[in-house]
């Protein structure tokens, strides 16, 4: 066989196969390193694992080796592709070999279970943990010795018991909230961890030990059972019902199972040809395939051996060699014997181990790292959807192993003899390098010796565990990563144990009063003892001696006395207090009907709730952007075809530009919204008329335009008619869409594509009558207008990242060759034949440029006829590079080039990449608050670019800096080099603000709160982040961004998402919230202070490992402007007020110690001191804590700026906590020398021979002015006054009264008997509870007066302006309506309509992306350098106009050249939305050209092919250049900007 042979085509043009060619869509680390980056993911290694420490390779513990070796993570956050840790090695059905055997003969490698647990307790370790992180906290170690103290009589303690009840309560409720917290983490670890599995059974794995459980496994699995038996029983209780319609479900899937595969006899029957099977008994057992198109480019060849060396080898080596890469690679060993045990078994996916083979099912997730084998594809092919791991929901292509194919049941499993070499485990889920090996016998040496063979194993190969399998019957492979070996845990890290910042910076405090109490104790313990040791005193004559023994004992004795009598100074009331204050503050932001989501049933559920108060001090929010800020739903508004607009819409970004203008948007929106209805309705009716198109739904039309219909109809002649149906083809068939068919009343296709942008196109095809009805046999079955058609498509050359576009070959049915290309408007203009269509590229350019205006998406459709000759010339290059084993990728890249030449426009399609209800005017709010958000994304740069304009991230004012370290294919650059480059890529853009990133920038940058100015932005791909988060680099970076009003981090790893957040936090002593729905943003949400988990229609994974859970992201304004606000002042209040309250009552009893030689005796009878934080002041302030509000949630809202306290940390400082102690010890003071100055003008007496002046008569004229004082005093810190907290405050100070007379009525009371009608009759006693408050609160009273009239804050100023009604005519927040744009019009499909209004109500702000119009972004046309609306990643933003002289020229002599061209003939119609757009465009053009980055359409018009335009294989021709964006980035140009960012 000649290896080199070429097949040549049909040259009588018959049909020929479909081939694709395919590129990965990521960067590839080509370069490893050998820098140690524990930054990145040293963190997330640092988990549990004991079985994981006993490994010797495989496993995170060789990772971690490897890091500490020196190992460098690539961009995507996982390690380089050289490791240091030996790689793993996993046997299928061949022996161990003796060096990976222990003594015994079992296996010495341990891998970790499929376990996983997220949840940070077990029932065996809750007690012991829970404790271990309660007592973190000082104050409950000060309490814990306190009991112990009292416990020994001599200091003085009355009930030991009693006094732990304190104690006892803070840390059983407490651990009861930690317990209700952790308990759905464990619900759901219980319910991933018992998914169901196929995985065979009945064969030998090698690689694991079986029934390897050890005693202390045992152990654990014991009492996991009677705890959840016991739960269970309890749980059982009141879910009794529920449980036996559980069991009733349960029971009938059982008697339904589901009929495996592998275990249903197949008939003898013909299964198809012959030839493509490696023997007659796979012949025979062959399962049914699903008719998918293959995805790949490969051949099914082998590669040469790696010990053949092709330039030395000989000429029958040579010869040998090349026959074997036609050899069709077989695992299966067909003359093994199988046992005919081996079955695919439904189990738990905590049961799989490395090394088993498993089956996987359509829509099932995956539960491991599984290298594919075979699919039901005849090509191999599958497709996941990878939301949990990037957030994208459009489906990804995997393909099975060449070498595996033929592996379809438990038999062949039995038979397959091999072994995978693996890397070892690392999180970077763009790259897997590994190796399949096995032996097999060559067709023409059939009794020779098996010969050895490899295949290459690359992460197309695998398919990750929390990826779903889409659109294919099944998928078998075999598990090579486990449990916390698999990328998703590596990259989500273990969860954290979170405390509010208050709660951290309160430990100090505590300390500061431990010093004050300390203080307080040795000034009564050295008295006490001087007062012992004088021997002239009345102590010696009247005492028995010192209760020590000795006055130095004696003192010391006192001091710990003095501890127990003055523990308030530290509040145990105070946790107990925040704890009661946090859980409700949680309970009312999950009552808040403005943050419920009607459709999903979903309200905010705080998750974790003691860090309320921190939600109240965010600074910077880290956001994803699929899912979180967007809906990922793309809808197809508007075309342009032969010159014509079609489309009615009317998005954000011209609402925002009208609203520049001064024109009511609302009122505009409404009348749009009914003229679009009304567009509707006729374009559905002539739809109906021309064709009755049994798959067009009214809800899911998106593409509105009537004038459409008419000219699809020919109502304005048969060449727009052509032109249309033409270019509804090509979306029909220019594509990789797969259909899915709905049956019913009314039938449904549903396209499943990897992009969103493309099923949208397909949609509208279908809904214009040219619906895809699927492919068969390398050919697209259409049904156009009534009439089904078959068209062969010849090959796909599929989109990739650098191409830009995408292009197919089909065959017509008058047996034309077409290749249709549809791409980037950029790309697609520089290969338009030169010197045709002139107008039509002027035309389609100028309607290009007002959809990009729009906000939406742009994309270009375009053809070119081919010759069969041209073709099979052209096919012959195609099919020796896709055999090619070098540069493969490139010659298939440089084939593909040739063709995609000298094409014919048809026209340009506007997509609108559909943000999330609320999100422009979420992100202006919190921008006006002062918080700055970052988008941490994997998307690519320009698309992350687009939604930054879209959701009012970016705008035209802002000069883009890029941060872009290119990767050298080629290997050769060091560590040092790449650094350099970052560096000075850095240093470059601090020159722009003139700072070099010093140690004293940085000490400035952690005090400056204020947002940077909207000037610049910043954007950086994840490989470059990989360098500049280095240590030498990452303070360099923090302050460039700390700079910028907006970063954008695309291209990022989970892991380096975490990375940034931790930079940021760290680095500026900031506040940070993450917010994110997929499983891919677990680790920032996890790493930041605070953690907002959105729950989306298709995955809750971050919801689990979130603080806060909500179903929209407009919710976050609500969660963070109001609740999280109110907050932190109610808290920073509470506290300051329970600390003021305890001094005063505190230090009242010290003063009484100076009259009492400081011997601890009590002044208040016990009931009192029980009775102080129980009932007579402890309401009040958690009433504050919990009820407070300085304005309303409107006001809150509609003034964001109020947040801005909280962000400089204000309402909780040092100076409040000491001005609240020092006024307390001032009142203390008063609170008891006036009563005392009353009780010594007081002479009667008592009828047991007491006069009032008794301490506990003086103690009770004491405490009731006291506790008024309190109350009094915390109703003046108060802003709400309702009645509620009046009657709160009325009934505390009542109290006294009400428990002095009962209490002291009974003998029980012993010497306070008869208290309360001996003082209550005293005028002394009225005067002093008058008098006392009085000079107590007018100090208080005086200074806020001042402060208030004088220096007023913010709130005060607000609160004003309300009382004046200034904000009266607020509506309710628009947290509090589902649907916020109600000024917007209805969309037009339904699966993005809008839901209803919750309870009717209006939303209170605008619709439209801004509350500020100078914030809202002007769109550049769609070749502009920022906002370039081109599908996947247009490099429009490749174009910058630096010669605006020259521009204007060009346009100029471009107008002269088309004033001679003959002029199309324009249909003269009405087009309310392209007369809208053209008027505010015309309106605003100055504003355009003003700006840094305008660009005409004009350029469009003048991007020539740079290309070969001589045919295929022509050269270019002369003084045509490609447009380089690495030569811009090299003149130091920035490529976003007009600007040179050098100096």
């Amino acid at each position: 066989m000649d290896p080199n042979k070429v097949e040549d085509g049909d040259a009588s043009g018959q049909e020929l196969s479909m081939q694709r060619s395919r590129w990965a869509t990521r960067k590839l680390t080509v370069k490893s390193s050998t820098m140690k980056r524990l930054s990145l993911i040293g963190r997330i290694h640092d988990r549990k694992g004991s079985t994981e420490k006993k490994r010797a390779s495989g496993g995170s513990e060789s990772l971690r080796q490897s890091q500490a070796d020196g190992t460098q993570t690539d961009g995507a956050g996982g390690t380089s592709d050289e490791h240091s840790g030996a790689p793993r090695q996993v046997f299928f059905n061949i022996p161990l070999p003796p060096e990976l055997k222990d003594d015994d003969g079992r296996p010495n490698t341990q891998y970790p279970r499929n376990k996983i647990r997220t949840a940070k307790y077990t029932p065996l370790s809750f007690v012991p943990k829970n404790l271990w992180f309660q007592f973190h906290n000082v104050a409950n170690i000060f309490f814990l010795f306190l009991v112990i103290l009292v416990i020994f009589p001599i200091f003085g303690g009355v009930n030991p018991g009693l006094n732990a009840v304190p104690l006892i309560f803070i840390i059983v409720v407490t651990a009861i909230k930690d317990a209700i917290e952790d308990y759905r983490r464990t619900i759901l670890d219980i319910q991933l961890n018992n998914a169901p599995v196929h995985r065979l059974v009945g064969w030998d794995n090698v690689n694991v030990e079986q029934d390897n459980v050890s005693l202390w496994r045992r152990f654990k699995k014991a009492n996991t059972r009677i705890f959840g038996t016991v739960w269970h029983a309890i749980e059982g209780l009141w879910k009794k019902p529920e449980a036996e319609e559980a069991a009733q479900k349960k029971g009938g899937a059982h008697r339904d199972p589901r009929i495996s595969i592998q275990t249903t006899h197949t008939p003898w029957e013909d299964m198809g040809t012959p030839a493509t099977r490696d023997s007659f008994v796979s012949a025979r057992e062959e399962i049914q395939m699903t008719p998918v198109p293959s995805p790949l480019p490969r051949s099914n060849k082998m590669e040469l051996p790696p010990n053949i060396d092709a330039a030395t080898a000989s000429p029958a080596d040579r010869a040998n060699a090349m026959a074997m890469q036609d050899v069709k690679g077989d695992l299966v060993n067909h003359e093994r014997p199988v046992s005919g045990q081996a079955r695919f078994h439904k189990d738990h996916w905590k049961s799989l181990v490395v090394g088993d083979f498993v089956r996987i099912y359509n829509d099932d997730e995956i539960p491991a790292d599984i290298i594919i084998l075979s699919t039901s594809d005849p090509d191999g092919a599958c497709y996941v959807e990878t939301k949990n791991l990037d957030g994208e929901t459009n489906l990804k292509i995997r393909s099975a192993l060449r070498c595996g194919r033929t592996i379809k049941h438990a038999r062949d499993c039995e038979r397959a003899e091999f072994m995978v070499e693996a890397e070892a485990p690392q999180p970077n889920l763009y790259k897997f390098n590994g190796a399949i090996k096995w032996r097999q016998k060559v067709p023409w040496d059939l009794d020779g010796e098996p010969q050895e063979m490899s295949e290459a194993i690359t992460i197309d190969n695998m398919v990750l565990r929390g990826c779903h399998l889409r659109n294919t019957e099944w998928a078998l492979g075999v598990v090579v990563y486990t449990g916390h070996d698999t990328k998703i845990m590596m990259n989500a890290g273990i969860t954290p144990s979170k405390r509010a910042r208050i709660a951290r910076e309160l430990n100090f405090n505590v300390i500061c009063n431990f010093g004050v109490l300390l203080v307080m104790c040795l000034i009564a313990a050295i008295a006490n003892g001087i007062a012992w040791a004088q021997h002239d005193a009345s102590l010696a004559w009247f005492e028995y001696g010192p209760p020590g023994g000795t006055p130095g004992l004696t003192g010391f004795v006192n001091f710990w006395a003095a501890v127990i009598q003055f523990q308030n100074l530290v509040p145990i009331s105070l946790y107990i207090s925040l704890e009661i204050v946090r859980t409700l503050q949680a309970y009312f932001i999950y009552s808040d009907l403005g943050m419920y989501y009607e459709k999903l049933d979903q309200p905010c559920i705080p998750k974790s709730w003691n860090i309320s108060d921190d939600v109240g001090q965010i600074e910077y929010i880290f956001s994803d952007k699929t899912g979180t800020l967007t809906q990922n739903v793309m809808e197809f508004k508007k075309a342009t075809i032969n010159g014509q607009p079609y489309g009615e819409a009317y998005t954000e970004a011209q609402a925002g530009m009208n609203k520049r203008l001064g024109i009511d948007v609302a009122a505009e929106a409404a009348e749009v919204r009914a003229e679009i209805a009304r567009a509707k309705e006729r374009a559905l009716k002539g739809l109906r008329q021309l064709h009755d198109n049994p798959y067009l739904h009214d809800e899911d039309l998106t593409f509105v335009a009537p004038d459409f219909v008419d000219d699809l109809a020919g109502k304005h002649g048969v060449e727009q008619q052509r032109a249309n149906e033409h270019f509804m083809l090509a979306l029909a068939l220019c594509h990789t869409v797969i259909t899915e068919k709905e049956l019913g009343d009314k039938p449904k296709i549903i396209f499943k594509a990897q992009s969103p942008d493309e099923a949208a196109l397909v949609a509208t095809a279908r809904d214009m009558g040219f619906t895809v009805l699927g492919m068969h046999n390398d050919s697209i079955h259409l049904n156009v207008m009534g009439e089904e058609r078959n068209y062969p498509v010849l090959n796909t050359i599929e989109f990739n990242s650098s191409r830009k576009r995408m292009s197919s070959i089909v065959r017509m049915p008058d047996g034309r060759i077409i290749l249709f290309c549809k791409g980037a408007d950029s790309v697609i203009y520089s290969r338009l034949k030169k010197g045709e269509q002139k107008e039509l590229r002027l035309e389609t350019a100028k309607h290009l440029e007002m959809f990009a205006v729009e906000g939406l998406r742009t994309l270009c459709i375009a053809e070119r006829e081919l010759s069969e000759q041209e073709y099979l010339e052209w096919r012959k290059e195609h099919d020796v590079a896709a055999r090619s084993m070098e540069n493969r990728e490139e010659r298939l890249e440089e084939v593909a080039d040739k063709i995609e030449q000298d094409l014919t426009l048809l026209g340009g399609t506007a997509i609108e990449d559909r943000l999330q209800d609320g999100v422009p005017d979420t992100i202006a709010l919190l921008g006006d608050a002062g918080i700055k958000l970052w988008v941490l994304t994997g998307d690519k740069v320009e698309t992350a670019i687009n939604i930054g304009f879209s959701c009012n991230l970016l705008n035209n004012d802002m000069d883009l800096l890029r941060l872009q370290v290119n990767e050298d294919e080629s290997g050769e650059s060091s560590e040092d080099e790449y650094l350099k480059l970052a560096e000075e890529e850095l240093d470059r853009c601090l020159k722009v603000f003139n700072m070099t990133g010093s140690d004293e920038e940085l000490k400035k940058a952690k005090k400056d709160h204020e947002p940077p100015a909207p000037t610049h932005g910043i954007v950086i791909d994840g490989y470059t982040l990989r360098w500049v988060l280095s240590d030498a680099l990452k303070q360099k970076f923090l302050l460039l961004c700390k700079q910028c009003r907006s970063v954008l981090c695309c291209r990022v790893s989970p892991a380096q998402k975490a990375a940034v957040v931790s930079m940021v936090k760290n680095g500026l002593d900031v506040m940070t919230l993450s917010i994110g729905d997929g499983a891919n943003d677990v680790a920032m949400i996890q790493e930041a202070d605070v953690g907002v988990g959105i729950a989306g229609e298709e995955g809750r994974q971050a919801v689990m490992s979130s603080d806060y859970a909500i179903a929209q992201f407009r919710f976050l304004q609500r969660l963070v402007l109001v609740h999280g606000r109110w907050s932190y002042r109610r808290l920073a209040e509470s506290i300051s007020n329970f600390f003021y309250k305890n001094m005063v009552w505190t230090w009242s009893v010290f003063w009484y110690q100076a009259f009492c030689n400081f011997d601890i005796s009590y002044i208040f009878d016990y009931t009192y001191i029980l009775m102080f934080n129980l009932f007579f002041t402890s309401v009040p302030v958690i009433l504050m804590g919990v009820l407070d509000q300085d304005v309303s949630d409107s006001v809150s809202l509609a003034v964001p700026q109020l947040y801005r306290r909280g962000i400089e940390r204000l309402e909780w400082t040092q100076t409040k906590f000491w001005a609240y102690m020092v006024d307390g010890i001032y009142q203390s003071i008063m609170s008891f020398f006036i009563p005392y100055i009353f009780v010594i003008l007081t002479t009667a007496a008592s009828e047991n021979g007491l006069d009032v002046a008794e301490r506990t008569r003086l103690g009770a004229y004491i405490a009731h002015p006291a506790v008024l004082t309190i109350n009094m005093y915390i109703l003046i810190n108060t802003y709400r006054w309702d009645w509620l907290i009046l009657l709160v405050v009325a009934i505390s100070d009542l109290f006294i009264f009400f428990w002095t007379g009962i209490f002291t009525s009974f003998t029980y009371a012993g010497p306070f008997y008869k208290v309360a009608p001996e003082i209550y009759g005293e005028l002394t006693f009225w005067m002093a509870f008058i008098v006392t408050p009085t000079i107590c609160l007018l100090p208080r009273i005086v200074i806020k007066c001042i402060q208030k009239q004088r220096f007023p804050y913010d709130v005060d100023i607000i609160r004003e302006q309300v009382s004046r009604g200034m904000y009266k005519d607020i509506g309710p927040p628009v947290g509090q309506t589902d649907k916020v744009s109600e000024g917007l019009p209805e969309a037009s499909s339904g699966s993005s309509r809008s839901s209803k209004t919750s309870g009717g109500r209006k939303a209170k702000h605008a619709q439209y992306a801004s509350v500020d119009e100078d914030r809202r972004p002007i769109y550049p046309p769609s070749v502009a350098t920022h906002n370039t609306r081109t599908q996947n990643g247009s490099d429009g933003t490749n174009y910058t106009m630096h010669d605006r002289d020259r521009m204007s020229t060009d346009m100029r002599r471009e107008d002269e050249l088309t004033q001679d061209a003959p002029v199309r003939p324009s249909i003269d119609r009405a087009r309310p939305s392209y007369d809208r757009i053209r008027m505010s465009m015309d309106r605003i053009r100055p504003s355009f050209e003003a700006s840094n980055d305008f660009t005409s359409a004009a350029r469009l018009s003048r991007i020539e092919s740079s290309h070969s335009t001589h045919g295929v294989g022509g050269a270019s021709a002369s003084g045509q250049r490609r447009f380089n964006l690495n030569t811009v980035r090299k003149r130091g140009l920035s490529a976003f900007s007009k600007k040179s960012v050098d100096p």
